[in-house]
């Protein structure tokens, strides 16, 4: 997988790893709605800038299409997260981030690269 790629899904599962951090310190501190705001925002600047690298290492870059359909699908969790969380639907947007966090993590063990398995004939 292209640096940019791998690059992109390691920002994101940082920030989505963020996020409920900062929603427990919307619970505990004055300032945590707007920690946590702020950080649901960055989440989806990445997710829309995923999207966008995903395109690109495939149209100009010359490289396979299938991360683009991922990163389409995280993007449009991410918004209907953004807007469950401005209503405060709470019972849905809790089970919800906690399957972006799930989703990114296996994104994220995708990228991996390939270890090398020593030949059994060369040794």
């Amino acid at each position: 997988m292209p640096i940019p790629l791998r690059v992109a899904i390691t920002v994101q599962t940082v920030a989505v790893f963020l996020t409920p951090i900062s929603a427990g310190l919307l619970l505990t501190t004055p300032s945590g709605h707007t920690l946590h705001s702020a950080t649901a925002y960055t989440l989806f600047i990445v997710a829309v800038l995923h999207v966008l690298t995903a395109v690109l290492v495939w149209r100009p870059g010359g490289g396979s299409p299938k991360p683009i359909l991922p990163a389409a699908v995280f993007l449009g969790l991410t918004l209907a997260q953004v807007f469950l969380g401005i209503a405060h639907v709470t019972a849905v947007h809790v089970p919800l981030g906690v399957l972006l966090f799930g989703f990114s993590l296996v994104q994220l063990m995708r990228i991996r690269p390939a270890r090398e398995v020593p030949d059994a004939a060369a040794a």
